[in-house]
């Protein structure tokens, strides 16, 4: 059995998982993703095929999968390492019978703590703090705390409640809004449950998107709806670039109709130069890392080797009685 593996936050951290793909006597072709539609393309002629995909972030196509599975050796399977599948084109996996599979409640907590990261950076304004006093100034800008200021979490799955729990915790005000309500935990942490997205934001001091990306919401923080934020108001992105308007998020931001943008995701990755992002002060993009730490990647690793390794070696009855 021979798989492509792409992520490259597992092939760079140490951990189990290693050992866990090693031992399952898989032959691995590695290569560094996220790779585009044309790279998967030569890689998969070039190797003749491959029996799993084990993926990050690649552009898993209707023209990959259909060349994939026309290989000499086919596809059978796509394992994501992660969450999003927005990258891969499920519905037609779906119709040429191959299982995606993916890793989703291992990487929550690291997320959630990347956003605020980003929340405390953009109110204490550290770019300019840290970046003015490397250079030798003492530059030094009044900043906001987070206490007592209203936090919109649009997209309230294990992510979002996350952030909430934290959100509490430094004492802010949390309205949220989500197709599936949970009463339970709403209650619990005193959140406000918002009857529409465009009410979550309307007056939010901070925006902070946990929503998968859709045709229906790519470029959801539009120009029109910031003109109806807050003014000033810091939106807060770890969930997929595409959810917003980059060009309109850079404009509000250099104009101060918003007080920042944080983000760790882009619409295009890497970021390619010139951006309309990068001579932004009030812009903090790190480079899709928030789930990358050492506890995050090894679970998330894990369950994605597992996946494929119980999928292609292991029989039904095995894997029911937890042999495999």
């Amino acid at each position: 059995m021979k798989i492509l593996l792409t992520t490259t936050s597992f092939q760079d951290t140490p951990g189990k998982h290693h050992d866990l793909l090693e031992a399952s006597g898989l032959d691995v072709v590695r290569a560094r993703g996220p790779l585009t539609e044309a790279a998967l393309l030569e890689i998969i002629e070039e190797h003749n095929g491959f029996d799993g995909l084990l993926n990050g972030d690649d552009a898993i196509t209707a023209r990959v999968i259909d060349a994939a599975q026309a290989a000499r050796t086919p596809l059978k399977v796509i394992a994501k390492y992660g969450i999003g599948l927005d990258s891969i084109d499920v519905a037609h996996a779906t119709a040429k019978r191959i299982p995606v599979l993916f890793t989703p409640g291992v990487n929550h907590t690291t997320v959630a703590e990347h956003a605020f990261g980003l929340m405390i950076g953009l109110v204490k304004h550290f770019w300019v703090h840290l970046s003015a006093v490397k250079a030798g100034k003492w530059t030094r800008i009044t900043g906001n705390e987070l206490a007592g200021k209203r936090l919109a979490v649009l997209g309230m799955g294990r992510i979002g409640k996350e952030v909430i729990k934290r959100a509490v915790a430094f004492d802010m005000h949390p309205i949220a809004f989500d197709l599936y309500w949970d009463e339970e935990f709403a209650l619990k942490y005193g959140v406000e449950r918002a009857a529409s997205l465009e009410e979550a934001i309307a007056g939010a001091d901070i925006v902070s998107l946990h929503m998968n990306l859709t045709p229906e919401n790519r470029g959801f923080i539009n120009s029109e709806r910031i003109a109806r934020m807050k003014e000033g108001a810091i939106i807060i992105n770890t969930a997929r670039g595409g959810l917003i308007d980059e060009a309109a998020v850079a404009e509000a931001c250099r104009s101060g109709r918003l007080g920042g943008y944080g983000a760790d995701v882009l619409d295009k990755e890497p970021m390619v130069a010139p951006h309309p992002f990068q001579e932004i002060d009030n812009i903090l993009i790190t480079p899709h890392v928030g789930s990358r730490t050492f506890e995050s990647v090894e679970r998330q690793a894990m369950r994605a080797v597992k996946n494929i390794v119980n999928f292609l070696m292991c029989d039904g009855d095995f894997i029911q009685a937890n042999k495999c």
